[in-house]
């Protein structure tokens, strides 16, 4: 029986934290070598620091001579993601940066063994769902995304021209019967516009914001507020520390209350399955919990580079499963194709979908019209109902 009564945090960073300028920047470089061609070939890394964004990687496109005329685009790609995260800061501006672009061909090597289909690489990924929030995910990383996300809509609609683009939330929840009941602590610390601003400023502006989002009842007298807890956030983003792609992975996925493979998402097309495996994973967990074959789940899958089939798959319901595990990692395999092409052809993933990923956590967030999160959808349940 797992634990039923504890405090568990999780933290997320906004659009404009350092590294996720970064991995906006290698996501949209990504939509856009897709939107060209869907079976672009991309794993785009970049850097940001003061006044520069340095792009490099590899990209694999149907002749030379097309990614030579598609490199000239990355300076504007670069430019207008800055541009839209908010960033007009002396020492860090869209359009007075500077913008090195690195992007070479891709291997020869990696590429014959995409080529038949195999895996871009090996490696593990873990999905995981929960039915403590309707999202099927754990509350914690949920609501901190959920506070940076409606901050981060007040800044760009005008409403609180004060807040600044670099952000982080943590929120620590206590959990009575299994289920979050308390916010126990909130952690919030925001960029700002005036040297003038102090904590509490800053927390009148914010707190209406973050009650609205957080369920009734979850903020009481004993919730500790920590806003801007140095006293002052003026000088943020790539300005005040540098940042690069990858380096969020657990804000990107389940805030610490799953494991993870350890592979990036950010800057990599489909045919790696440290994203696209990752994303059939909680397809699949999320699937398994909405069947009710139980209230949590753990789905792990593993691949060689150049081999299609998984090596393995592995499900843990963590003592509430309603039916044994084997058979549900004998259902998820009938249900899915889970090699590297099944799982891009089953939830659509060759489209310019992932920019809209780069911030407030890949899991999670509703399936839209044109594709994008479509592996949040829940369409599988009844044949993996059916499969048992």
């Amino acid at each position: 029986m797992s634990r039923q009564n504890y405090i568990f945090t999780s933290e997320s960073v906004s659009e404009g934290h350092p590294d996720k300028v970064c991995d906006r920047v290698s996501d949209a470089i990504l939509d856009a070598f897709l939107a060209e061609e869907p079976n672009a070939r991309v794993a785009c890394e970049t850097f940001a620091t003061t006044n520069n964004v340095v792009v490099g990687g590899e990209v694999g496109l149907s002749s030379r001579d097309r990614l030579e005329t598609y490199m000239g685009r990355i300076d504007g790609i670069v430019r207008d993601c800055v541009r839209d995260i908010g960033y007009e800061q002396d020492k860090f501006h869209w359009n007075t940066l500077t913008v090195q672009n690195l992007l070479h061909a891709q291997s020869a090597h990696i590429a014959q063994g995409v080529d038949r289909d195999g895996a871009g690489d090996q490696g593990i990924m873990f999905g995981f769902a929960v039915d403590e929030t309707p999202e099927l995910m754990p509350a914690p990383i949920l609501y901190s995304h959920a506070i940076l996300r409606r901050l981060a809509e007040a800044r760009k609609s005008g409403a609180e021209p004060t807040l600044g683009p670099d952000a982080k939330s943590q929120l620590s929840l206590r959990y009575e019967g299994g289920r979050p009941v308390e916010v126990t602590s909130l952690v919030l610390s925001t960029q700002h516009a005036h040297e003038a601003q102090t904590s509490d400023d800053i927390r009148a502006i914010v707190e209406p914001y973050i009650r609205d989002v957080l369920p009734d009842g979850w903020l009481t007298e004993a919730t500790e507020w920590w806003v801007n807890p140095t006293g002052k956030f003026v000088i943020g983003g790539p300005d005040g520390d540098a940042g690069l792609t990858g380096r969020k992975i657990i804000v990107d996925t389940y805030g610490g209350a799953a494991p993870h493979g350890g592979g990036a998402f950010s800057g990599k097309d489909p045919t790696k399955v440290d994203r696209s495996a990752a994303y059939a994973a909680r397809y699949l967990a999320k699937n398994v919990v909405a069947a009710g074959m139980a209230t949590r789940c753990t789905i792990q899958l593993s691949y060689a580079i150049g081999v299609a089939k998984p090596l393995s798959i592995y499900a843990d319901t963590h003592g509430t499963g309603q039916v044994d595990e084997a058979q549900i990692e004998r259902a998820v395999a009938r249900a899915m194709d889970l090699t590297p092409r099944g799982i891009r052809t089953h939830l659509q993933l060759d489209r310019p979908i992932y920019a809209r990923t780069a911030a407030y956590g890949h899991f999670g967030r509703a399936p839209e019209a044109d594709g994008g999160f479509s592996w949040e959808k829940t369409d599988l349940a009844a044949a993996l109902k059916a499969a048992i």
